[in-house]
């Protein structure tokens, strides 16, 4: 195994001069493009690293997963997909679009910004900081990490440009999506995106869906097997915005990426992978890391398809 990444992260490396880091954060601009890692958690607990896996980068959308995770423990499907869907999109992961004209303006899933705040909001919690710190302590839970931070830089630089974000978010207060204070709730949301990982923490993870929830870093039940296939399903069908069936073709993962450049990829019954590729393609995805896992899925076998 160690031969194996170490040499597929050397040939994938010239991926990263195709792709460009996220511009629309200023502070996620200062990435460095040429950084390649990637972290592999086998549920045996051997654990396998080669590249830039412990350069620290923030989860950014892959933070939707564990935010949706908790909002599948809070609320049943049914009363969850009153407000949120999980069907596929073809536009980007910050479309007003979608909300506008389609799906009865619920946002099509979880794992694009729309959907993720929605899924924050019905987080159990009196209050939107016990919303955040429930979601956070489940991140650190999953990733068997109790020092992880929020990079403050990052969510200050994500605060004061998230306009986006804003848009959508009081569309949904204007639909009755939202019913909270939208801007509390999107500071849980800026939060979110900004905590600091690498990418050992992102594959162990990755490796509590791979097992269902019941193998953790520290060996508790995070969460039920149901919840588990739930939220793989709608990683492998929506987890790489409007790339998901590429991403589905050519590499067959669940997988969840974010435009810090990390991709989260859930091998079930077998591992958690992480990846860090700062250099994005054109839909936000990490371009190298992509490419990386898709070798790595060829190598091993790895297609759940």
């Amino acid at each position: 195994m160690q031969n194996t990444i170490d040499r597929l992260v050397k040939k994938n490396r010239k991926w990263v001069k195709k792709g460009h880091v996220a511009t629309y954060i200023p502070e996620l601009a200062k990435q460095d493009p040429g950084l390649l890692g990637i972290s592999i958690s086998e549920l045996g607990c051997d654990q396998w690293n080669a590249g830039d896996w412990q350069v620290p980068f923030t989860l950014q959308s892959i933070a939707k997963v564990p935010a949706f995770i908790c909002a599948l423990q809070d609320n049943t499907l049914e009363v969850l997909t009153r407000k949120i869907s999980v069907a596929p999109t073809a536009n980007g992961f910050n479309s007003i679009e979608n909300l506008e004209t389609r799906n009865e303006q619920k946002p099509l899933n979880p794992m694009i910004n729309s959907g993720a705040i929605a899924a924050i909001s019905m987080v159990s919690g009196a209050s939107l900081e016990e919303k955040f710190q429930r979601i956070f302590h489940m991140i650190k839970k999953m990733a068997g990490n109790t020092n992880l931070k929020i990079n403050q830089a990052v969510y200050c630089s994500e605060k004061q440009t998230g306009d986006r974000n804003r848009s959508l978010a009081y569309y949904m207060k204007s639909t009755g999506i939202i019913d909270i204070d939208v801007e509390e709730l999107l500071d849980v949301y800026f939060r979110l995106c900004s905590i600091e990982v690498n990418c050992q923490d992102v594959a162990k993870m990755a490796g509590v869906l791979a097992g269902d929830g019941n193998f953790s870093p520290d060996g508790s039940p995070l969460f039920d097997t149901q919840t588990a296939k739930i939220a793989k399903a709608v990683m492998a069908t929506c987890g790489m915005y409007d790339g998901s069936g590429d991403f589905a073709v050519e590499v067959g993962l669940p997988g969840k990426s974010g435009v810090g450049g990390g991709i989260m990829a859930v091998v079930p019954k077998k591992m958690g992978i992480g990846v860090l590729g700062p250099a994005l393609d054109i839909k936000g995805n990490s371009l190298a890391g992509w490419k990386l896992l898709q070798d790595l899925s060829l190598e091993l076998g790895l297609s759940i398809f």
